[in-house]
């Protein structure tokens, strides 16, 4: 979670390191994905740091512009839920629950879901760090996820996962390898 300046600066950096970006600036109509991860930072920062005062109305413009952006690209994905470097792969349908816990390094998937339990608002994912979660994936309940694990193609995942650096899939998601997500992500500690 962004606590200071400080913090602000080192998710962005991570951030862009997590999508492989080597540019200063974004682009204006190709980066999106990009503008779209530097406001969700940026809107963590003021939520979390300075959200007092008159930096309450800059905190309800950044809520319009964040909203309005998140409709563009199909993205449901609250603030202080992704550690830094995340990289979102594309555009589409990413759902995620604001209880929810990941990690640093999450590369996420279009169509991907990460919600809780039937009509439960507490039982929700916590996933590691260096996680992969591929398209279309479910993920929900009151489970985990431990680090270095790869979620393959519309799994279904509904029970923890403990053991770090291996590769789940199916439905309902079970170990199918050893293979870690270090030849799946930009950026790994």
């Amino acid at each position: 979670m962004i606590k200071s300046k400080d913090d602000y600066k080192f998710y962005l950096q991570a951030d862009k390191e997590a999508l492989n970006i080597k540019r200063k600036f974004p682009r204006p109509i190709i980066d999106d994905i990009w503008k779209f991860e530097k406001i969700l930072r940026k809107l963590e920062y003021y939520h979390n740091c300075k959200n007092k005062g008159i930096f309450k109305i800059y905190i309800l413009a950044l809520k319009f512009k964040f909203h309005r952006l998140s409709q563009k690209l199909g993205f449901d994905i609250p603030i202080n839920v992704f550690g830094p470097g995340l990289s979102i792969a594309h555009r589409g349908t990413i759902v995620v629950n604001g209880n929810a816990k990941v990690g640093k390094n999450c590369r996420i998937h279009v169509c991907t879901n990460i919600g809780t339990a039937y009509d439960t608002k507490s039982e929700v994912p916590t996933l590691g760090d260096n996680v992969y979660i591929g398209p279309g994936a479910k993920i929900f309940g009151s489970i985990e996820i431990a680090n270095g694990v790869a979620i393959g193609a519309n799994s279904v995942v509904s029970k923890s996962f403990l053991e770090p650096n291996i590769t789940i899939a199916g439905v309902p998601a079970k170990k199918i390898s050893n293979k870690s997500t270090v030849e799946l992500l930009f950026k790994m500690d």
